[in-house]
């Protein structure tokens, strides 16, 4: 069972995560205030993304510490960090749309502005106007990993692509925006319904345990044969990746870091399998083995994080491709870096419910609410994922001369629309509520976000730019 702690009286000692978190922010405003006041660009894109992402952070932090601690002080706060981050991505977009003429709708960087603004906004209107206080220990941490993603991507203003001058574009895109916040606030109340259902917690690890096995079996696939890691090389002047031919990008070997990620990768497998070995022989001792494990883990992931940032934000690599030695960065690999971050993030949100499961459930609605709230926000979800596809459809008819070709960007669209309309169907029809549901809306968003980063990077086709 995961161990617990309860709530404490406000006090000074209580309030130190408080203290913290105000002087790390500080500290994280302050430290690039000379250079940013020695070049006179104050108000630009990119420093107000940064304060986003530093508020957006510090809200993140506050509503783990909230949820660990149950001091009503750092919910307080957390919302009003969310409100500052909300403020200044807004004011990011609308230096973006003014800049460019149009609105941030044209690539995946200016998608993931617009998609972490909407979700900052329902995070504090679900917060607000149904009380669920803790939504946004998973909703900001996918905000701080979208902020993160954008700030490795490249962010010049580029004109449209003749398939993009079109105001279809602003329709379709506003659906998509809308449609996959609403998702993500599904996927993070039902979260909450498996732990007021009293899923067992062991039963969380195993998820979480299978999340960071694709994660870094993923960056495992980069192993080179010397004991590296690929990653691609990096043109810092004209921030894009160096290309060796059309489609094919150099790449360069970060040495040792390859046997780095597989034992990471080790590390984060071993409690899945005292897991499973705890169920199948019915061994419950194994499953406090697993949980120790599991810290340890996540101690790994931050080793070889910080490993790869080290090597991976300068210096000059070999190539297997090419003879000579070139530069690498961060910018080179984006999803590599945020799958890292992503993984030590969902790593702490277990450990938090592990700590802290019967607070937690003290401070989440009933199920009955938790299990209505779901179905609302699917219910908004899916008519707009309707009209972006039917508005879609249109749009590709006027500007290829079909409605329907297959792309692949297409296909999954339509895959994430059959899984959230067969989630209402069964439970109109069927009468589906409860856990099943609930698994449902996970899977569901799942696959949103393969439809979202994972085509746009694994499989191009037409939608390449989006």
């Amino acid at each position: 069972m995961g161990r617990t702690t309860t709530a404490t009286a406000t006090t000074p000692t209580s309030n130190s995560l408080l203290v913290l978190v105000s002087l790390a922010v500080l500290l994280l405003l302050l430290t690039p205030m000379f250079g940013v006041l020695r070049s006179g660009e104050v108000f630009t894109e990119a420093n107000l993304l940064y304060g986003a992402l530093v508020f957006f952070g510090a809200a993140m932090v506050l509503y783990l510490g909230f949820a660990l601690s149950g001091n009503e002080r750092y919910v307080r706060f957390a919302s009003g960090a969310t409100w500052t981050g909300f403020i200044l991505n807004t004011l990011a977009a609308g230096h973006r749309w003014y800049i460019a003429g149009r609105p941030p709708f044209s690539n995946l960087y200016e998608m993931l502005l617009s998609v972490v603004w909407t979700l900052a906004l329902l995070t504090l209107f679900v917060e607000r106007r149904y009380g669920v206080r803790v939504i946004g220990t998973v909703t900001m941490p996918l905000a701080v990993i979208g902020v993160l993603l954008m700030q490795l991507m490249p962010s010049e203003v580029r004109p449209l692509v003749p398939a993009l001058q079109s105001t279809w574009l602003h329709i379709h895109v506003t659906l998509a925006m809308l449609g996959y916040a609403a998702c993500a606030v599904s996927f993070a109340l039902a979260l909450m319904f498996l732990i007021q259902d009293r899923v067992r917690t062991e039963t969380f690890l195993a998820g979480t345990s299978v999340l960071l096995a694709a994660i870094y079996l993923g960056i495992a696939s980069r192993f080179d044969a010397s004991g590296g890691l690929q990653v691609a090389a990096w043109d810092a002047q004209a921030a894009r990746e160096i290309f060796i031919a059309r489609g094919e990008p150099l790449m360069v070997i970060l040495p040792g870091l390859g046997w780095m990620f597989f034992l990471v990768l080790a590390a984060v497998l071993v409690p899945l399998g005292l897991y499973l070995w705890a169920v199948w022989n019915r061994e419950e001792s194994f499953l406090r083995w697993a949980n120790r494990a599991f810290v340890v883990g996540l101690l790994v992931q931050g080793l070889g994080l910080v490993a790869f940032v080290l090597r991976a934000r300068g210096g000059m690599y070999a190539s297997p491709q090419a003879e000579g030695l070139f530069p690498t960065s961060l910018s080179a690999s984006p999803f590599l870096l945020t799958g890292m971050v992503s993984g030590i993030a969902a790593s702490l949100l277990y450990l938090l419910l592990w700590w802290r499961r019967e607070g937690l459930e003290r401070m989440l609605p009933d199920t009955e609410t938790l299990d209505r709230l779901i179905y609302r926000s699917i219910g908004i979800a899916f008519p707009l994922l309707t009209l972006m596809i039917a508005a879609g459809a249109y749009w590709a008819n006027r500007t290829w001369g079909s409605y329907w070709s297959w792309d692949p960007k297409e296909t999954w669209a339509l895959i994430t629309w059959l899984v959230y309309a067969g989630y209402l169907h069964m439970r109109i029809t069927r009468g589906w509520r409860g856990r099943r549901a609930a698994l449902f809306a996970i899977v569901g968003f799942a696959v949103v976000l393969f439809t979202f980063l994972g085509v746009t990077y694994l499989l191009p086709g037409l939608h390449a730019y989006a």
